[in-house]
């Protein structure tokens, strides 16, 4: 994607126009994101000179100039209570903020207007559009500026969420039952489904709103589960001001699987925002690949310095389990950046799992120099206590954590997995849930309540748990193993197998989209390195169903690995896959994947019990040159030696019995 110069001027105009509007409107965060994202524009491409001084064009000022005149007259009468308002709302006096242009007496008088209109219709009718008294009453609504108004009621809504905190007991105490409401919700919702019957005409089109009360009325709903209605004007509000990141939040925050993405891609603007959105929502719901890459890509060669895209990069490598690559590129980020916190949460993460002590050690503290009171520096401290086997004190930071910022995901899955450490399952599944309340796209809480449940011998709960994991993580194969695991304890060989099947499907390949398995016997040539442990395990349910054969085959493949998975003696013949996908096979050199170049796991635990099985079943079938040679293998291993022994004492008695009668013979 490459833009031209108009494009890029045209461009760096929108982003300057939404930090303002956004600032103006206590939109922070969203404000962030335009700003970061406008000054990532190359300075030689932004063609900016001559553009401040060209004639008749104002310098840029405090205030955006609103091109409605009649939002135009009301913001400059009430300029000065404007003012009031927003450092009111700087200073974090939210109700008062709001008193400015919404007194309490006017406010009561609404909840107790909507509360008798409320007596009757059902619940479904909450939030449609009042009729008859309305129109009766809409005079009643003071009139004031859609900026002022939306100040005034989010200052209401972040009330409310202030005192939804206050009010709630300690994290995790024993009176906390996740709960608390935010019980400014209701007012702002019958304010605002008033404020749009009045200015909403016969076709439904709320005739002069420029979108930001769109965003918060969805904003709204989505805080009271009204999601698909939510959906609806949030959509309304992108298409109004397409600038606003908020929004665009918030629609991801509803989006819970790539379908309902797809789904909704067709009914938003067609810009780069949009494009950028698409982006962002795949990689929260875990999607990987050359095309996202490819989308990634084009957005950093016109933001190159963008630390949100370089982010997006390095979260497109962690979850392609490219770990190594994902830590370079945080790296990176944190040397450009280094006072920036955002996502050094998932920083912490990838190097936990690699075990970098010293680096993660690094991040605390330089976490805790920047502001120790954020919630991802409390996360990555509590991770580096839980890599030192500190659980304790890692529970302590991601409650911390959670005290700050109730919504925080990583703090609440990430303590799920300290207390089952504790061995506390009751309190690993409440943090579990808590998880799956703030977000049910985590794949990890939903991973770790099956695991939990699994402790407790609690299979069929802990299968469903699995396999909502497994969906929202479909090409991972630690899923599928968690699920045919969990099938196989409650003896369902059957499904365990193809689940486990599945698993090895998705290991091998992982860029691919991948969907079935063959039965039945045929090529492993291209399957690449395959998990012994699952091999084992599949082999050992075919035993357990009878079905030897298969058994068989599993084993031969699962000690094929070894060397890389090509099986040599006979071994190559003992599984088929299938992808239904024919190009996913195929390496942009046009070789297999995985057809050459594997070095192989060498001797596990999981190849030395296959050969001991098939050493066993060479002795059963009489064959006891194999079992001979197999037995002297497991001897080299080093692993169950006496029996190996054992092995080759009687394979070498009955070859000796053999010899002896053909020489009688």
């Amino acid at each position: 994607m490459v833009l031209t110069k108009q494009e890029t001027v045209q461009l760096r105009s929108a982003l300057q126009d939404a930090v303002v509007k956004c600032s103006e409107r206590c939109l922070y965060q969203a404000a962030k994101w335009a700003a970061e994202l406008l000054n990532a524009i190359p300075e030689s491409a932004s063609g900016n000179e001559g553009q401040s001084n060209a004639p008749g064009q104002p310098t840029p000022s405090l205030f955006t100039r609103n091109p409605d005149p009649v939002e135009a007259a009301l913001e400059a009468a009430e300029v000065n209570k404007y003012l009031l308002a927003k450092s009111l709302f700087d200073c974090r006096e939210y109700d008062r903020c709001a008193a400015v242009f919404l007194p309490d007496s006017l406010l009561a008088g609404i909840i107790s207007t909507q509360s008798d209109e409320a007596v009757g219709p059902s619940e479904k009718e909450t939030h449609s559009f009042p009729t008859m008294v309305d129109q009766q009453r809409k005079t009643e609504l003071p009139e004031i500026s859609q900026k002022s108004l939306f100040l005034a009621l989010y200052a209401k809504v972040i009330s409310g969420e202030k005192r939804k905190d206050e009010d709630a007991e300690m994290v995790m105490g024993p009176h906390d039952l996740g709960t608390a409401t935010n019980r400014q919700l209701r007012m702002v919702s019958s304010y605002l489904q008033q404020w749009f019957a009045q200015v909403t005409n016969e076709d439904g089109e709320a005739v002069g709103s420029q979108g930001w009360l769109e965003y918060l009325y969805g904003m709204v709903l989505a805080k009271e589960k009204n999601e698909t209605e939510a959906m609806e004007w949030l959509i309304r509000s992108v298409h109004l001001f397409p600038m606003n990141w908020g929004c665009w939040q918030e629609m991801t925050s509803l989006i819970t699987r790539i379908e309902d993405l797809n789904r909704i891609a067709p009914h938003l603007p067609q810009n780069i925002v949009s494009f950028v959105f698409h982006l962002h929502t795949s990689l929260e719901l875990y999607q990987q690949g050359p095309n996202l890459a490819n989308s990634l890509d084009q957005l950093l060669a016109i933001f190159p310095t963008s630390s949100f895209l370089l982010t997006c990069n390095a979260l497109l490598a962690y979850h392609n389990k490219d770990l190594m690559a994902a830590e370079q590129h945080f790296s990176q980020l944190l040397s450009l950046h280094p006072h920036r916190l955002d996502s050094l949460d998932h920083y912490s993460n990838i190097l936990y799992v690699l075990n970098l002590r010293p680096k993660l050690a690094f991040l605390a503290h330089l976490c805790a120099s920047v502001d120790k009171f954020r919630p991802e520096s409390c996360v990555v401290i509590g991770n580096y206590y839980s890599l030192c086997s500190a659980h304790e004190k890692a529970v302590q930071y991601f409650r911390r954590a959670l005290t700050l910022d109730r919504s925080c995901l990583s703090a609440w899955t990430l303590m799920g997995h300290e207390y089952v450490e504790l061995k506390n399952t009751h309190a690993a599944i409440e943090s579990y849930r808590r998880a799956v309340d703030v977000n049910r796209r985590d794949y990890r809480a939903w991973y770790g309540l099956g695991q939990t449940y699994e402790v407790l011998e609690m299979h069929t709960y802990a299968l469903w748990y699995y396999k909502k994991a497994a969906g929202l993580r479909p090409w991972d194969g630690k899923m599928w193993m968690a699920v045919g695991s969990c099938l196989q304890k409650m003896g369902r060989e059957k499904d365990g197998i193809k689940a486990l099947k599945r698993a090895l499907l998705a290991d091998s390949y992982y860029d691919s989209t991948a969907s079935s398995f063959g039965s039945g016997v045929g090529s492993a040539r291209g399957i690449g390195h395959m998990d012994p442990e699952v091999l084992l395990q599949i082999a050992n349910m075919f035993h357990n169903l009878g079905d030897i054969e298969e058994a068989k085959a599993y084993m031969e493949l699962c000690v094929a690995q070894e060397d890389g998975g090509d099986s040599g003696g006979g071994f190559g013949d003992s599984i088929a896959i299938h992808n239904d996908s024919q190009g996913g096979a195929v390496s942009d050199d046009g070789d297999e994947a995985g057809g050459g170049g594997n070095e192989g796991t060498g001797v596990t635990a999981a190849t030395s019990k296959a050969r001991m099985w098939l050493a066993k079943h060479a002795m059963d079938v009489e064959d006891y040159a194999l079992a001979h040679r197999l037995a002297q293998e497991l001897c080299q291993d080093g692993v169950e030696v006496e029996e190996a022994k054992g092995l080759i004492r009687s394979a070498r008695a009955h070859m000796d019995e053999s010899e002896l009668g053909r020489h009688g013979g």
